[in-house]
């Protein structure tokens, strides 16, 4: 389905298209899209099914498997910028560190979480990176993450 559109410089990516831009494979992608996204920034979707990886009996999704979608959603960020750039193949990234993370709630099956993600700081192949996590207008989990992209 979506591909890129640059003519605001965003880019959506939906469906297939986003296994070109994220290492991750089934059944652990996280993400149904991409909603925006520019060099710093993106917007990404879940819709949570009950079968995820991350969902737990009482049918919501765990801590881990939001800030999985966090780190993919920054994934998905890494990928968008490295295909604007020509790169080939999407960078593998590693979760170096987690910081701040808070889970007001947890969602349940059927629910959209849409996640903001903001790089901050690099050095190198370090990246400080921020997600804030939503469902509608309501907040349900933040985090920081340094992110380490291998070369």
């Amino acid at each position: 389905m979506g591909e890129f559109s640059d003519r605001t410089g965003s880019r959506k990516v939906s469906g297939d298209a986003i296994k070109r831009l994220i290492p991750q494979r089934e059944p652990f992608i996280m993400l149904d899209e991409i909603e925006a996204s520019d060099d710093t920034h993106a917007v990404t979707a879940l819709t949570v099914r009950l079968d995820n990886y991350f969902m737990l009996p009482d049918g919501t999704m765990s801590e881990s498997g939001l800030i999985e979608h966090i780190a993919q959603s920054c994934s998905a960020l890494m990928g968008c910028v490295a295909a604007s750039h020509g790169v080939g193949e999407a960078p593998v990234g590693l979760i170096g560190e987690v910081k701040r993370f808070e889970c007001q709630r947890r969602p349940q099956a059927a629910e959209k979480v849409c996640t903001t993600i903001e790089f901050g700081f690099t050095f190198g192949n370090v990246t400080i990176a921020t997600g804030e996590s939503r469902i509608g207008d309501e907040p349900i989990a933040k985090a920081q993450l340094k992110i380490f992209v291998q070369q």
